[in-house]
């Protein structure tokens, strides 16, 4: 078993067979903080540690759970935000549910089950203060939608989102529940029953392309349903159905600024992104991280209004693919299409960081390209492309070269080696 869970039906931390986990806080303080416990392995004769980075923005950074409604129409979503210092702050598990494997297979793109490399991965946390005091902003925060690749959940990327929330914006982290998600649940209104969505494959005889623009289109709507509660929150309407961990949401009131919103994701999320584009005209921008274009109706793209910022792997990309992000570029200026190299589709996730440099090469999960360098370049890129296109006041133009693939490890448009599809 990975790990036990925030019970959010019944509003206490339960474990697969129910009973409670001792919630004892970790050594440490959010002020001087501790790394989350990691783990060690023999790599070639050496040792390594595999961990999920600290973040390197200026705030610290909280998370907690939101789930909305008792039907599968609801919402779920992990929120990362900037958060104030908190002693013996608690670190949540990476992998929350065991249930959630089931599914990751087609995420890795390699077996069936976990692989071997999952199973020691289950243990890790992430490095953020479980239900952190929010830390207020006066000039509101800008707001982050971001959707995960097909076989992944909310979780799997919690060290991008983690690192943007340091940098000054509320993240939330969808978990889909178009059955593309690895596995995910919704709460009934029968106190502590879950309901689970498992994931699901093409069925059999049915076309892909028909199977998966149905799945981007509620995906893509959900992300739109996802703004609409910020919006319902930042004007003090009571959320009814709203299941949480000890966070009161009406604490986002005045320190989200709804103007300022960009929608985000990776792979099957990064289509989703283009496409949220379309059906909400509140979303100023989109970054997509290895963008899988395959699901979108082709009739779409003039109907793209916003500008993309394409960040892609060296690995992953066909001609085909990057074709649909040129249309895109080519009626809009703005429009960036750049490629990370030595990176491979799994560079842009959590599991860069914890696979070893030989399990990693073998399971497809690392690159060439050290996973701390690829990162920086993917939320550096980003935080400069959103700080154009949602007219934000800081610093992050200093990393302006990196949308014209300008800089170390990175080069414009997309060189075709092997690709990974």
């Amino acid at each position: 078993m990975l790990g036990n869970a925030w019970g959010l039906c019944s509003g206490r931390r339960v474990g697969k067979g129910g009973g409670t986990e001792s919630g004892s806080p970790r050594p440490g303080t959010d002020a001087d903080p501790m790394p989350p416990p990691h783990l060690s392995r023999g790599s070639m004769g050496g040792t390594q540690t595999l961990a999920l980075p600290l973040q390197k923005g200026p705030h610290h950074v909280g998370c907690t759970d939101v789930m909305v409604g008792h039907t599968q129409q609801g919402l779920f979503l992990r929120l990362f935000y900037p958060c104030l210092p908190r002693a013996g702050a608690e670190r949540l598990l990476w992998i929350p549910r065991s249930e959630y494997c089931g599914g990751l297979a087609d995420f890795t793109q390699r077996s069936r089950r976990c692989g071997g490399f999952l199973f020691p991965a289950g243990s890790c946390r992430v490095p953020v203060s479980w239900n952190g005091p929010f830390k207020p902003c006066s000039s509101g925060y800008p707001l982050i939608i971001f959707s995960h690749g097909l076989g992944a959940f909310r979780t799997l990327y919690s060290s991008v989102c983690s690192e943007l929330a340091s940098w000054g914006f509320a993240v939330a982290a969808l978990e889909h529940r178009d059955h593309s998600a690895s596995a995910t649940y919704y709460c009934t209104e029968e106190a502590g029953r879950e309901e689970w969505i498992p994931y699901q494959r093409v069925p059999q005889g049915q076309k892909e392309f028909y199977f998966r623009n149905k799945q981007v289109h509620q995906r893509a709507g959900e992300c739109v349903q996802a703004l609409r509660l910020f919006k319902d929150i930042g004007s003090g309407k009571s959320v009814p159905n709203v299941l949480h961990q000890d966070f009161d949401l009406s604490v986002l009131k005045d320190s989200v600024d709804l103007t300022k919103v960009a929608v985000m994701g990776h792979s099957f999320g990064g289509v989703t992104a283009v496409l949220a584009l379309v059906k909400e005209p509140n979303f100023r921008c989109a970054v997509a991280l290895d963008a899988w274009m395959f699901p979108l109706e082709n009739v779409l793209y003039p109907e793209v209004p916003k500008p993309v910022l394409f960040i892609n792997t060296e690995k992953f990309q066909t001609p085909e693919n990057v074709a649909k992000m040129k249309r895109l570029s080519s009626r809009n200026s703005q429009t960036k299409i750049i490629t990370i190299l030595g990176s491979v589709h799994q560079s842009q996730t959590d599991f860069t960081f914890l696979s070893g440099k030989l399990v990693g090469r073998i399971l497809g999960a690392r690159g060439t390209i050290n996973p701390h360098k690829g990162l920086d370049i993917t939320s550096q890129a980003a935080l400069a492309f959103l700080q154009r296109h949602l007219n934000l006041e800081e610093e992050f133009d200093q990393w302006d070269n990196l949308l014209e693939g300008i800089g170390d490890s990175v080069v414009p448009e997309a060189p075709f080696c092997r690709s990974n599809l």
